[in-house]
């Protein structure tokens, strides 16, 4: 297994954004990772300050000056609590292109955000902002939604078998080290409607339904095996129906603290993030969500 590289926690101060930055740390001390702090003033804020209070107002400044003071102090917190030394970096500008520009300049590994924040955070995860930073950036991405209080036990690894699966795997066992995972799969009877509808025998559909658990069930083993997970390190969990709803599901059935997707799927074009089950998990969800972006040339 590979040490994580650097890390980057986007802050805006709100308590969410806190917790991330928390969780960041944590993560730097666990695994040794680097760690850097980040806010960036919107740009397009500090645009419509100055059309109210014209170029260099001494607001402006004030503004930069706040923030610088926030992230210091933000920085020696977290050096005296979780014993790892942030480094601070203040920007200004398109939140997600001043958060790539890092993530490129530094090489980072992983970028943390919380769920919700004040203004561009929640925006950034959630909204448009998000589409074009996500469709640009190659780096994995942890949206915090829980107050850390421990380092991550069991993490819901949510798989479709595409070729990005084993790397979803991978990213799990960096970030969540010590933690057992739940190798997940939801699967369906391909046109099961379709099949009632035509007037198939409940005997055929259910002989169809025991073929594609069993299937999905060689290939879990089998991707287990390629990653050389331990047995004592994974449980299985099949299961039958929609895959956002399942996920919820058995989030909480599990009692995971943390759920891993895919931003590829079966075809190199799908970003799992920008679709209806990531949606669905990070809006109905109560974990960290943790994707991966990793695609397979």
């Amino acid at each position: 297994m590979n040490p994580l590289g650097p890390i980057i926690a986007a802050t805006d101060f709100s308590a969410p954004a806190r917790h991330a930055a928390d969780r960041a740390a944590r993560l730097a001390h666990e695994t040794g990772a680097a760690l850097s702090l980040m806010h960036v003033l919107p740009g397009s804020a500090l645009k419509e300050l100055r059309q109210w209070l014209g170029t260099g107002h001494a607001m402006e400044q004030q503004l930069h000056d706040d923030a610088r003071r926030q992230l210091c102090a933000l920085a020696s917190e977290l050096q005296l609590h979780r014993h790892v030394t942030p480094r601070t970096i203040n920007a200004s500008g398109s939140v997600p292109d001043e958060i790539n520009e890092q993530a490129e300049a530094l090489d980072a590994a992983l970028l943390v955000l919380g769920a919700r924040g004040a203004g561009f955070l929640r925006r950034l995860v959630l909204g448009s902002t998000s589409e074009r930073m996500l469709h640009r950036t190659a780096r994995p991405l942890l949206v915090v939604r829980q107050t850390p209080h421990e380092r991550y036990r069991r993490a819901l690894v949510a798989l479709d078998f595409s070729p990005w699966s084993g790397h979803a795997v991978a990213l799990a066992r960096q970030v969540a080290p010590h933690a057992r995972l739940v190798l997940f799969n939801a699967f369906e009877v391909p046109f099961e409607g379709k099949l009632h509808f035509a007037r198939v025998e409940a005997t055929t559909i259910d002989h169809y339904r025991r073929q594609a658990r069993n299937h999905a069930t060689l290939q879990l083993h089998a991707l287990a095996s390629a990653c050389r997970l331990k047995a004592g390190d994974w449980e299985p969990c099949i299961v039958e129906g929609d895959a956002a709803q399942r996920i919820i599901e058995y989030e909480q059935e599990k009692d995971c603290d943390l759920v891993v997707l895919g931003k590829h799927g079966l075809s190199a074009t799908e970003d799992l993030l920008l679709g209806s089950v990531s949606k669905h998990v990070l809006d109905e969800g109560s974990t960290d969500v943790l994707v991966s972006t990793a695609r397979v040339a």
